[in-house]
């Protein structure tokens, strides 16, 4: 897809402006090659040779289809634009040095609509806003108060260590809670092939010995018998049960907020999801008002950045007591959803001054207290899925060997 944007023309028409790669040759006869944004070839044509570059070819530049926009994706956008900020690159020039080195077409494509509504005059934060799939509410309120106080390079530094930090955090929670889950699946599968294929072979030996076969053999054997006749069934409700759970998870706001007081209180993994929202809300909030949002307006960001429908509410709640004059320590001790800890250390933050470092320490001690969950979880769930693993594995093999042992002690 060419990257485009609807301009008016003299006569009121809608003509698309679209990136053209052209080469020609300047005055000294000299090749040159580089890029325009024009509403066709003959505009491009007339603008270079008002330029003194007799132009030789012109071609319309197509984007290819990329991958899906990650958050990684959106995270080194925001790093590259902050560093090129921060050297002294102007922004439109910016825009080009990173939609030209990036990997991703789609990412690619993005920035140079950014930088298309830029270049026509639409402030950056504007620019952002028309992408709400991509830049939420936070970023762009940060990029407005950037611009406002003529501080944007070091808001956008601010951001892009927000971003990272955010992105590292669910990087180690999502490694926690898919490791034993894969594990897990693949367990299920290699048990269900040697119930499909090869329990069925041995049932045919068994029957040829004409003795009784022990207890946990018959029992195997009968479920062996189940996934035989009925593996569609069995397979089809468990994919299909997937699938219509995660899409009620997605789309069921009562969905989620069940499920996000479920996963508070699972016996293992609870405390470390409790953790590590904590620290995304304790690291929004600190970022947004260390940019000098007001805190009511930066209550607004943080449930939702949080990535919890319990501590979304509990945001909610907070917001409005202290629109009233409550403080924020009070507002936070009220909700019963904070340790004690971190009231603590907000209400040092409100009586000095300095709400948003103290915020900020908050959220690195619980991040490291989540770095050392998650180690400690990876040691405790690799021998307790070895065990399973093997009770379960070695309890099929065991069963199906008990008649030859017993055949051979009758021999």
């Amino acid at each position: 897809m060419a990257t485009s944007l609807p301009t008016k023309s003299r006569g009121g028409a809608q003509v698309k402006e679209a990136v053209y790669a052209w080469e020609g040759k300047d005055k000294a006869g000299r090749i040159v090659r580089g890029e325009l944004r024009a509403g066709g070839e003959a505009i491009v044509n007339v603008t270079l040779r008002r330029q003194g570059i007799l132009v030789t070819k012109v071609k319309k530049k197509v984007y290819r289809s990329g991958r899906k926009i990650t958050d990684k994706d959106l995270t080194m956008f925001t790093r590259q634009l902050a560093t090129m900020m921060k050297a002294g690159v102007p922004l439109l020039q910016s825009f080009d040095i990173v939609g030209k080195g990036h990997a991703n077409p789609s990412m690619a494509k993005l920035i140079n609509d950014l930088r298309n509504d830029v270049e026509t005059g639409t402030s950056l934060n504007r620019a952002f806003r028309k992408f709400p799939l991509y830049f939420d509410p936070l970023f762009c309120n940060l990029v407005g108060a950037g611009e406002q106080a003529g501080i944007l390079e070091d808001l956008l530094t601010r951001l892009a260590i927000y971003k990272e930090k955010t992105l590292a955090l669910k990087s180690k929670i999502k490694s926690a809670l898919t490791y034993p889950i894969a594990i897990l699946a693949i367990a299920f599968i290699v048990t269900a092939v040697i119930m499909i294929w090869v329990v069925p072979a041995f049932k045919q030996v068994f029957e040829s010995f004409g003795a009784d076969l022990p207890t946990p053999t018959l029992v195997v054997m009968a479920i062996s018998e189940f996934f035989v006749t009925w593996w569609y069934l069995i397979f089809g409700s468990i994919i299909g049960s997937i699938y219509f759970f995660l899409q009620a998870w997605k789309r069921s706001l009562k969905m989620q907020q069940a499920m996000d007081r479920i996963l508070l209180r699972l016996p293992i993994f609870g405390e470390v999801i409790r953790k590590a929202t904590i620290a995304r809300w304790t690291r929004t909030l600190a970022t947004m008002f260390a940019a000098g949002v007001p805190l009511v307006e930066a209550l607004d960001s943080v449930g939702g950045a949080s990535g919890n429908a319990v501590y979304l509410d509990a945001t909610r709640k907070i917001q409005g007591e202290v629109s009233t004059g409550v403080s924020l320590t009070a507002a936070m001790q009220n909700t019963t959803v904070f340790p004690n800890l971190v009231i603590q250390m907000v209400q040092i933050g409100e009586e000095s001054g300095s709400l948003d470092a103290m915020l900020g320490k908050v959220a690195d001690f619980f991040e490291e207290e989540v770095d050392e969950a998650v180690a400690a979880l990876s040691s405790l769930m690799e021998p307790l899925i070895m065990v399973i693993l093997g009770v379960l594995i070695g309890g099929l093999v065991v069963a199906m060997y008990l008649p030859i042992f017993k055949l051979g002690s009758v021999v």
